[in-house]
């Protein structure tokens, strides 16, 4: 028996389709039952979604149970009534000639059209649901496969309501991708690098298989891929109006979701509407309450895309969307903080060091809130559960003695199903700390190394975990990494942050990422388990610092040239009776910048958040402005106009001797140098309360 090629094209077809069971099924019961439940199937997916094969499978879905079935596609024709009839009748020979005729049935039995490709018959959807369809016989079922939804007309029409179903198509699942993956031979150890980037993408996975089948040996890196990348493109992109649009689709695919104020932010542009009302209308933007995001894949493409094709860009609109988020942060409600900082992250997911340690999704309905009495006894049976009793009677401890510390997450039912302790050391007892191993070794790690100094704050995350997952990679652990992001960021006068870890190895990676030191002195044991302990010094790396330097990581500096490029000069931490020494000492030498430059003021944390990489001459301009500055605030009070003169004339415009500069004042020697001693530590306190964060 000979066979045609369309045969063999056929087998290969059905050989390596794979899931769909429900669609399959869907349409195999609608054959079978005797009146259909629907008359018209519209198939909806974006390009690549394989919509052609599934029409394909019902296909041959509709011949193994002997129903006749004719199979269209909209790009072979124009869309107009009579090049539609005529492809229908070519399909179809028992066609009627007549426009308005009856359609044919073939023994008065069941029949299926199949039309792929519907968006590009828009023009024709009128004459096809008001003319053509409603000739049909109720025993023929129509399936129509296009890009874009059905027009509002159809859900309009309380008729077609009744009669036509919609069927979205979503990606493969991971099982049903592995199967196929398999069953294009690609090697299991690629199989999870693949399905990371494919999402499940039925025209991805083909793409990617069909890569495997040429180099078998290939490792799979979708940078080292752009045929696949522009394939992609292609498919979820036909046309872009310019470069605007463009621009446009590439901040939508780098962030978590766009809203018009940030799409302004990001194209630097004073009123993006029309752009942002484009992109809502492609078929791969998808809709949320807070803005628009892009499909899984066609978000890894663009991004991919453009990476590889202009990195300054890719670059240029990370570092606009971040400002976007922090310049935001302090003016939000927890709620909405919690969602910017999630955005921020976002914006990390890339990074290999960052990836694996998130669950991307926001959280859902897990919400953070203060602890309450009430919770107190689920919290001490988590701390049981994952650590044991004494780990759970030293949170009951700490429940006791600072319950303002401990944030739990609650579910949609309000129940706690984790928590986090955020300990401020400066504020706990002596008593505490000896009675908790984790608090006594933090607190003898700060007093040998990085001792507080007055005002300054150090928080101990003492306790952090999931009721269910303790502190493996979850929605709750992703929650407690964010609450913290937002701890470090908005605790005025915080100096010192501590975190530990159960598996200290596992977390090194993005802990490390995120400028966090494993501190072997600072670890601790309870029970049988020693537990690992990650800080950082937020007055050696401020906050504004080390956004910064996320920022650099965000796009793929390696972390330790970045630390060494932006911290290559380490912050020296004064104590309060340093600084104030410190402080007169610059007073003393205020018009002298070449000896101002050997001041430890030049690489306080007070100079270097000013100017950061500036050379010392500039670092020693910055100083003088700042002390200026201080002084100056003091002339808006007249009891204190008396302390800025006598500073004035002793530093800034100095007389040849104190003496000569209290004659200048008209005062007696002992009350201008008590006037200057009150100016000089006034000057000194304005300083101080910038130098600590307060």
């Amino acid at each position: 028996m000979s066979f045609r090629l369309a045969d063999r094209l056929l087998a290969a077809r059905r050989r390596y389709f794979v899931g769909r069971i429900a669609e399959r099924e869907l349409f195999r019961t609608a054959l079978a039952a005797a009146d259909l439940p629907f008359l018209v199937l519209y198939v909806l997916g974006s390009g690549g979604m394989g919509k052609s094969s599934l029409l394909r499978e019902f296909s041959s879905i509709a011949t193994e149970t002997q129903v006749p079935a004719c199979y269209l596609d909209a790009r072979n024709f124009e869309p107009a009534p009579e090049a539609f009839l005529s492809a229908l009748r070519a399909t179809l020979p028992i066609m009627p000639n007549e426009t308005s005729a009856p359609f044919p049935t073939v023994g008065g039995g069941r029949q299926v059209i199949l039309v792929d490709t519907y968006e590009l018959l828009a023009p024709l959807d009128n004459w096809l649901r008001e003319v053509f369809l409603p000739q049909l016989p109720e025993n023929v079922l129509v399936v129509l496969a296009g890009r874009n939804p059905p027009a509002p007309a159809w859900r309009a029409d309380p008729g077609w309501q009744t009669l036509l179903r919609v069927l979205p198509l979503r990606n493969l699942s991971s099982e049903e991708s592995r199967a196929y993956l398999r069953q294009r031979n690609v090697p299991e150890d690629q199989c999870q690098a693949v399905l990371t980037f494919t999402h499940g993408h039925p025209l991805a996975l083909s793409l990617v298989a069909e890569t495997f089948a040429q180099r078998p040996a290939v490792i799979f890196q979708p940078e080292a891929a752009p045929d696949i990348i522009k394939t992609l493109l292609e498919q979820f992109v036909q046309k872009v109006p310019g470069p605007a649009h463009r621009a446009a689709l590439e901040a939508c695919a780098l962030v978590r979701l766009i809203s018009e104020p940030l799409l302004a932010e990001m194209l630097a542009l004073p009123d993006p509407h029309e752009l942002f009302d484009w992109l809502r209308g492609l078929s791969f933007i998808e809709s949320g309450p807070l803005g628009l995001f892009p499909h899984d894949l066609a978000r890894e493409a663009l991004v991919t895309d453009l990476r590889w094709r202009h990195p300054d860009w890719y670059k240029e609109l990370h570092r606009r969307a971040r400002s976007f988020y922090v310049g935001r942060l302090g003016a939000e409600q927890r709620d909405a903080q919690q969602r910017l900082l999630f955005d921020l992250v976002f914006l990390h997911r890339e990074n290999p060091a960052v990836r694996p340690f998130f669950e991307w999704a926001e959280g859902g309905s897990i919400l953070p809130d203060a602890a309450r009495a009430a919770d107190w006894p689920a919290l001490a049976a988590m701390v049981s559960k994952h650590e044991g009793a004494d780990s759970a009677r030293l949170a009951t401890h700490w429940l006791a003695r600072q319950p303002e510390s401990f944030l739990v997450f609650r579910d949609a039912h309000q129940a706690p199903i984790g928590f986090m302790a955020m300990i401020a050391l400066e504020r706990a007892a002596p008593q505490d700390l000896q009675a908790d191993p984790a608090a006594q070794a933090a607190w003898t790690y700060l007093n040998r190394h990085a001792a507080l100094r007055p005002g300054e704050r150090a928080t101990h995350f003492r306790f952090w975990m999931g009721e269910e997952t303790y502190q493996a990679v979850s929605p709750v652990q992703s929650l407690v990494f964010i609450q913290a992001v937002s701890h470090y960021l908005t605790t005025p006068g915080l100096a010192y942050t501590f975190f530990p870890c159960a598996q200290a190895d596992f977390w090194e990676m993005v802990l490390a990422y995120a400028d966090l030191t494993r501190l072997p002195e600072a670890g601790f044991v309870m029970g049988e388990r020693a537990y690992g302990v990650y800080g950082h010094d937020w007055r050696v790396v401020p906050p504004a610092a080390w956004l910064m330097l996320l920022g650099e990581r965000e796009v793929g500096a390696p972390a330790t040239a970045v630390a060494a490029a932006k911290f290559a000069e380490p912050i020296v931490v004064l104590s309060q009776s340093d600084f104030a020494v410190a402080v007169r000492d610059a007073l003393r030498d205020f018009v002298r910048p070449d000896v101002l430059r050997g001041n430890p003021l030049m690489r306080s944390r007070l100079v270097l958040d000013a100017v950061r990489h500036a050379a010392p001459a500039d670092r020693a301009v910055a100083l003088q402005a700042l002390i200026k500055e201080a002084a100056d605030a003091l002339q808006a009070s007249p009891r204190d106009l008396k302390l800025h003169r006598a500073l004035h004339h002793t530093y800034f415009q100095p007389a040849p001797t104190q003496e000569r500069a209290a004659e200048l004042l008209d005062l007696p020697f002992s009350t201008y140098r008590r006037h200057l001693m009150a100016g000089i530590a006034q000057v000194t306190a304005v300083l101080w309360q910038r130098e600590v964060g307060g």
